[in-house]
């Protein structure tokens, strides 16, 4: 099995863990750390980093798959505001998929984990998978690395909206998503602002991030 789809499963059983973790059915209905997001709504954005993995496996790429850097640029919620309506979907899915309760969530996601655990080994290592509500394709360890940089920033925003240390990854997982940040914010602000950012805080641009 390739090492992006090792480093997604574990990322995945770190967030099913903090899914089931108490503190975060106690805070459910409570705002979370992320604006317009509820406790909950997180919770369920983060699980549906597992549920889009296990929906696109079936689904063959239509088309040759695009490049990773070009998913995010044709994607409208990269650079939308808050109240854009991809935004907006965004957060209704959350809290659509966490109505359920923390319980049913989290043993839900667990029951998914267990099926990818299965599934993405025995995936060609050239496989290609369909997006369907973006309408196009994507390698199918690209689409994984894009769900592992979701649940390891997203894992810090739920444990954070809770009062819970950050879950603590391996290199393995850290790494690429560090890459695809990097890679995604020289893209949208050029390499020199990247370079001062993190070497030079006195030439660095006011704000600068990957979205």
């Amino acid at each position: 099995m390739g090492e992006i789809r090792e480093s997604y499963l574990i990322a995945a059983g770190s967030a099913v863990a903090l899914l089931s973790h108490p503190a975060v059915a106690a805070a459910w209905e409570k705002p979370s750390a992320l604006t317009e997001f509820s406790v909950g709504g997180l919770a369920g954005h983060l699980g549906h980093q597992l549920v889009r993995v296990e929906e696109v496996l079936p689904r063959p790429g239509a088309q040759p798959p695009i490049a990773l850097i070009d998913h995010y640029t044709n994607s409208p919620w990269v650079e939308a505001g808050l109240d854009h309506e991809s935004n907006m979907a965004i957060r209704q899915g959350g809290e659509s998929i966490a109505a359920c309760g923390p319980g049913v969530l989290a043993g839900r996601m667990a029951e998914v984990l267990a099926h990818l655990t299965e599934a993405l080994p025995a995936e060609p290592a050239d496989r290609v998978v369909h997006l369907d509500w973006n309408g196009w394709s994507l390698r199918l360890d690209d689409f994984l690395l894009t769900r592992l940089m979701e649940i390891v920033v997203h894992s810090d925003d739920l444990a954070s909206s809770v009062g819970l240390e950050t879950p603590e990854l391996p290199e393995s997982v850290i790494d690429p998503v560090i890459d695809l940040l990097a890679r995604l914010a020289v893209h949208r602000h050029g390499a020199t602002a990247v370079i001062r950012t993190l070497s030079r805080a006195e030439r660095a641009p006011a704000t600068i991030s990957a979205f």
